[in-house]
């Protein structure tokens, strides 16, 4: 990886983008991905798109999703302690002693979700920690005093933790699902321009807001764009580890390469071509099912207006929804020549009706 692809990788990661309040984030990816397109729109609520050829009349997507779960202040005690809702899937269990930020008006505000010690629970009696369990301790000693720091109901909290490099192998972090996505079509909308490719088709470079409450910003742009093709990129689950069921979650493995999914929502011509792609270009790839719907973006861009050919690549990811999300950098580095590859056989006009 480049330098600076890395250095952008670290930042855009760091930066903070719950799900609703994207804007910054977006601001960086944008920054980054403007050199390499001729055009580029934001959306009402925050989506992104950078686009190549925006005079072509027919338009093939790349997509990722730029939020991260997070959690809004719901309750303040007259003691200060705050008691929060879910913004997105936020996992209750691995909250206890993690660091936070409270966003606000006035700035960042440091917080802490406390947790009971040891010696004062009857620990044969412990229950998982739930939404109605877990509290943040912002170091104030009243409802009074936690407001004049600028907290208030609706002030939205995120995670503290920050990206690392594990075992010159891993990427670690927080909100790797999905603005690695993010970042691995930027990558692509770069490739394509420092190596001088010229494309007959329009490419949509979308980084949309609000996957995580159920696909709503690629609901609103897939309708806004009108796509012909749409390939999504988000992350799926590495079964390797402890307490997978791999009868149902599949066997996946982090490094092994990228994930093609198969099921209704994904148009079958466009991943055979996906799959034909990987093996002419030696890129290693395995292959998910899925039920009714991918639960991703994937979804949102197949079934939107007259329906739009649309496949799903997925980067195999550990402990998803935890502030320790990790992937393999070969897998990244893979899911960006896939995709690459795949824009580059895509035909102006290409129909991928399976019968006429």
């Amino acid at each position: 990886m480049r330098p600076e692809s890395f250095d952008f990788l670290q930042k855009y990661l760091n930066n903070a983008s719950p799900t609703g309040f994207e804007k910054e984030g977006q601001k960086l990816w944008l920054d980054y991905v403007r050199p390499y397109v001729d055009d580029y729109l934001i959306d009402t609520y925050g989506t992104v798109v950078g686009i190549i050829n925006p005079e072509a009349k027919y338009k093939v997507v790349i997509e990722a999703h730029a939020d991260e779960i997070s959690y809004f202040v719901n309750f303040i005690t007259e003691s200060g302690f705050l008691y929060l809702r879910k913004n997105g899937g936020s996992d209750p269990l691995v909250a206890p002693s993690k660091r936070v930020n409270i966003h606000t008006a006035k700035g960042i505000v440091k917080a802490v979700f406390g947790w009971p010690a040891i010696h004062v629970r009857k620990v044969d009696q412990d229950k998982a920690p739930t939404m109605e369990t877990v509290y943040l301790d912002c170091g104030a000693s009243s409802k009074e005093e936690v407001e004049a720091m600028g907290i208030h109901v609706g002030s939205v909290v995120t995670f503290e933790d920050e990206f690392m490099v594990m075992n010159d192998k891993y990427y670690v972090g927080r909100a790797l699902d999905n603005r690695v996505g993010g970042f691995m079509i930027a990558e692509v909308a770069r490739r394509l321009k420092e190596e001088g490719k010229t494309l007959p088709f329009g490419l949509y470079v979308v980084n949309s807001v609000q996957e995580e409450i159920g696909l709503r910003g690629a609901e609103m742009i897939a309708h806004r764009l009108q796509p012909d093709v749409a390939i999504i990129t988000d992350v799926t689950h590495d079964t390797q580890s402890p307490m997978y069921e791999k009868k149902t979650s599949g066997d996946l493995f982090c490094g092994r390469g990228p994930v093609v999914t198969y099921g209704p929502a994904v148009q079958n011509n466009l991943r055979d071509l996906i799959i034909e792609t990987a093996q002419k270009s030696e890129i290693p790839f395995q292959r998910a099912a899925a039920t009714r719907a991918t639960g991703t973006d994937t979804d949102a861009f197949a079934y939107a207006g007259m329906g739009v050919a649309a496949a799903l690549i997925s980067l195999p990811l550990k402990y998803m929804h935890t502030t320790v999300e990790t992937v393999h950098k070969d897998d990244v580095e893979n899911v960006i020549k896939l995709i690459y590859e795949t824009v580059l056989r895509i035909e102006d006009g290409h129909d991928f009706r399976y019968f006429k």
